[in-house]
C-alpha cells in the first residue's frame, strides 16, 4: 500500500532541489558573467565591483583565438582524451570478460591489485613518470599522454565493465555457442551489444578523466603547440596582469564538449551505473 507524501515533504524536497541546483550552477553563472567583463570591470572595487557587466563584452569570446593558440589546445585535448578511451575500452574489455566469465589461479589477487592501482594518484608517481617517459622519449608527445591517461584510467575500467559482464547472465552466450559461435563471436555479437549502456558510462568516465588532466600534461609537454586545453590556458596568467575574463572564456569552450557528450548518451548513464554497480 502506498503511503501518501505529505504536501509541505513535497514542497521541502522541491526547495532542496532547487537550492541545490543553485549551488551547482551559481559558479558557472558567475564564469560566464566574468567572460563578458571588460578590464575596467574586471578589477574594480568598492561600489563598482558587481556580479553583472554594465557593458557586455562578447568580443571577448572571439579575442582568445587571436590571443593564444585556443583550437589547437582543444584539438589536442579531443586526441588525447579519445585516443586514450578507445585504447582503455580496447584493453578494458577482454581483461573484465575474463574477470568475470573464466576462472583461472589468481583471480581475486589480480581483481585486488586492479582495485588497490586505483589509489595511486599520478601525482605520487609523477617523478617515476617523468623518468619512464623521458627514457622512452615520450616526453613532449600526445602519444606519452595517451598512454599515460588510459593507464591511469584502465582499472576503473576493467572494474566497471567487469560489474557489467557479471550482471548479465552467460546463458545468452552458451545459447550462441551451441548455434555454433566461438567466444569471441559471442562476446562481439551477444554480449557487447547487451552491455551497450555499462560500456558507454566507461567511455564517459574515462573521457572526462582524461579531458580534464592537468598534473601529468603540465610535467610532460613543454611545446606550445602540443599542450591540452587544461594546461594551454595558463597562457592568459601573466607574470603582473591575469586576464581573467578570457580564461573564464576559454573555459566555457573547454566546458562545452564534455556537457555535448553527456547530453548525447546521458540516457544510456543511469543504466550503466546500475549494471555496473550492482555485482563487483
Amino acid at each position: 500500500m502506498k503511503t501518501k507524501r505529505s504536501p509541505w515533504a513535497r514542497v521541502a524536497l522541491y526547495l532542496f532541489v532547487f537550492v541545490v541546483c543553485i549551488v551547482i550552477l551559481y559558479p558557472y553563472f558567475v564564469m560566464f558573467t566574468t567572460a563578458a567583463k571588460s578590464n575596467e570591470a574586471m578589477y574594480a572595487v568598492g561600489e563598482d565591483a558587481v556580479l553583472l557587466p554594465a557593458v557586455w563584452q562578447w568580443s571577448n569570446f572571439i579575442d582568445i583565438w587571436k590571443e593564444a593558440a585556443v583550437f589547437k589546445y582543444l584539438l589536442n585535448s579531443f586526441i588525447v582524451a579519445g585516443g586514450a578511451t578507445c585504447l582503455a575500452i580496447l584493453c578494458g574489455i577482454p581483461a573484465a570478460y575474463a574477470l568475470s566469465r573464466m576462472r583461472f589461479k589468481g583471480k581475486g589477487l589480480f581483481m585486488g591489485a586492479v582495485i588497490m592501482s586505483q589509489m595511486f594518484s599520478p601525482v605520487v608517481l609523477l617523478v617515476g613518470i617523468y623518468r619512464l617517459m623521458t627514457a622512452m622519449h615520450l616526453t613532449n608527445s600526445l602519444i606519452g599522454l595517451i598512454l599515460l591517461n588510459a593507464a591511469f584510467n584502465q582499472a576503473f575500467a576493467i572494474w566497471l565493465l567487469r560489474g557489467t559482464f557479471t550482471s548479465i547472465s552467460s546463458e545468452m552466450e552458451q545459447a550462441a555457442k551451441i548455434d555454433g559461435c566461438g567466444t569471441v563471436q559471442a562476446l562481439m555479437r551477444v554480449l557487447l551489444p547487451v552491455s551497450a549502456p555499462g560500456i558507454v558510462t566507461t567511455l564517459i568516465f574515462v573521457f572526462i578523466n582524461s579531458w580534464n588532466e592537468y598534473t601529468i600534461a603540465l610535467t610532460l609537454i613543454s611545446s606550445d603547440l602540443l599542450k591540452p586545453i587544461t594546461v594551454g590556458i595558463n597562457v592568459f596568467y601573466g607574470f603582473n596582469f591575469i586576464k581573467w575574463q578570457y580564461l573564464f572564456a576559454t573555459s566555457i569552450f573547454a566546458t562545452i564538449p564534455v556537457v555535448v557528450l553527456f547530453l548525447c548518451i546521458e540516457k544510456h548513464l543511469v543504466a550503466g551505473l546500475t549494471s555496473g554497480g550492482v555485482k563487483g
